[in-house]
């Protein structure tokens, strides 16, 4: 029996959550399992999910800032932290709209396909003068550091950057240090 991957964890939308299936289905996105959910794509870009919580079930756009929102039925669901998704949550299937459902879906569409979308900030990346110290004065670690891919230097400087005390710096560079000069990264025995 082929799993089913949908954000109804309370197991109470299932009637509701095909109603806004059925009519995404009515467009041209493609629907995806991402994060455990349901995704729909357009060109593998994420346009909008659906799912089910404790007290709604609802509809997110991905970049439904862009969104003209004229019924004003749109949340930001993590306000100060979400940058572009904004949901539509409702309370029983009687809320579904099918018109005014349709022409936001329609209009996330739109926006895709002119590449309406809020773009990921690039944070820069943390440095820290006690590790650059340490590698400085040996070579053998500098070369080792050297041999990282960027990704894992990365996570070894922010590593030692956030240390606050010097006794804290120390006792880091201490457990990276045969990381290190084994070629490993920081994370990688999480890493598949």
């Amino acid at each position: 029996m082929e799993e089913k991957h949908v954000w109804d964890k309370v197991n109470q939308w299932e009637e509701e959550l095909g109603l806004l299936r059925a009519l995404i289905q009515k467009t041209e996105l493609v629907a995806t399992t991402k994060w455990g959910g349901e995704i729909y794509t357009l060109n593998n870009k994420n346009v909008l999910g659906i799912g089910g919580f404790k007290s709604y079930f609802g509809i997110w756009f991905m970049n439904g800032v862009f969104l003209k929102d004229e019924a004003k039925v749109l949340v930001n669901a993590n306000e100060g932290v979400t940058r572009g998704l904004r949901q539509w949550r409702f309370q029983s299937a009687t809320e579904l709209n099918e018109t005014l459902v349709m022409d936001y879906i329609n209009e996330a569409i739109a926006n895709e396909k002119v590449g309406r979308s809020i773009k990921p900030e690039k944070k820069e990346a943390l440095h820290c003068e006690f590790l650059a110290t340490q590698l400085n004065q040996d070579k053998a670690l500098s070369t080792a550091f050297e041999q990282l891919t960027a990704y894992k230097q990365k996570e070894y400087w922010e590593y030692m950057a956030t240390a606050k005390q010097e006794k804290t710096k120390l006792t880091r560079f201490e457990k990276i240090k045969p990381l290190l000069l084994d070629g490993r990264g920081l994370n990688d025995k999480y890493r598949k």
